[in-house]
């Protein structure tokens, strides 16, 4: 590793670009790719109809995984049985007694879907739309029009646990676009362009195992950046990259000490859709066992105005 981390600005000086692809006003980018023809073809992957929602529980008594500065949502009940033991109880007609509780959470604290314009380097979110839009919220390249739109289409799981042998990946342990590939053929599957990519590491099991000491040293592992890695992403026509970690790829690169260079490479500047902290168990256990690793993606994010991500609940059908 370096002992400066080069500037964003510098290191992807050269890195190929989606901007203007779709127009000066697109705030969806490489979901563009996902057409009807894509959504008809995955539609034909649906065989026996087994489901798999793939979101992590929220509030789970385990405790909920999140980025460091981030906290677990909190759910607190406001009404349930015990509200109607005082004079003060509400009334309804007939008797009612109900309950109601709300959320407090942080939106990208759950599994969701990052707004295009999360992050960015030099000024400027995805498209070229001028970073001070973010002020108060995101006025552009919210996850908004994500929501508005939807994702659908052919995913293929790639279980680079099982490919390496593993329960889990370590920290900091990286992979490529070439260890993508590799772990393709070995499961007999074929990536194509303008699939979505799912990816099982099961990292996240160390949570549960280690509790507040998983953040020591935090680095989690991922994708690792090269041109070669990016211009891959680029010229398969990528539209969404899904992990079963909290940010899709190795926290900090190992070669520059540039954090999270992916965000940037391939969803500021590709357009990318990056969906994290999915739980992938159940249908990597279920692709082990039939051989099946392409599978029926849908998932929209919760609609959120100005948001710079929402939580999701995908749906995966074998």
């Amino acid at each position: 590793m370096t002992d400066t981390a080069p500037d964003l600005t510098d290191l992807l000086r050269d890195a190929p670009s989606n901007w203007g692809k779709w127009g000066p006003d697109d705030e969806v980018g490489s979901l563009n790719y996902l057409g009807p023809e894509q959504v008809i073809a995955a539609a034909g992957l649906i065989r026996k109809g087994s489901v798999f929602p793939i979101q992590r529980l929220i509030g789970d008594p385990k405790g909920d995984p999140v980025w460091p500065s981030r906290e677990p949502a909190v759910r607190t009940q406001i009404f349930d049985e015990s509200s109607w033991d005082g004079d003060d109880a509400p009334a309804f007609p007939g008797g009612l007694h109900y309950a109601d509780d709300k959320i407090l959470a942080f939106l990208q604290g759950s599994t969701q879907y990052d707004a295009l314009g999360h992050v960015w380097y030099d000024g400027k979110l995805w498209n070229g739309f001028d970073a001070r839009t973010t002020v108060g919220g995101m006025k552009k390249a919210s996850v908004q029009p994500i929501a508005d739109r939807g994702v659908v289409g052919r995913a293929v799981l790639l279980d680079m646990a099982r490919h390496r042998g593993k329960d889990s990946l370590d920290s900091a342990e990286t992979y490529t676009h070439e260890d993508l590939v590799a772990c393709a053929k070995q499961q007999g599957v074929e990536l194509r362009k303008r699939d979505i990519i799912l990816i099982r590491t099961n990292y996240l099991a160390r949570f549960h195992e280690l509790g507040d000491a998983f953040y020591d040293d935090f680095c989690e592992p991922g994708l690792i950046y090269s041109p070669e890695l990016v211009q891959w992403f680029a010229d398969m026509e990528i539209p969404n990259l899904v992990t079963d970690t909290i940010a899709n790829e190795v926290t900090t690169d190992p070669e520059t000490g540039v954090a999270l260079t992916l965000h940037n490479a391939l969803m500021r500047n590709l357009g990318i859709a990056f969906t994290e902290i999915v739980d992938l168990e159940e249908l990597a256990a279920d692709c082990a066992e039939d051989g099946t690793y392409e599978v029926f993606y849908a998932a929209a994010p919760l609609k959120v105005a100005e948001g710079s991500g929402a939580p999701v609940n995908p749906i995966v059908i074998k």
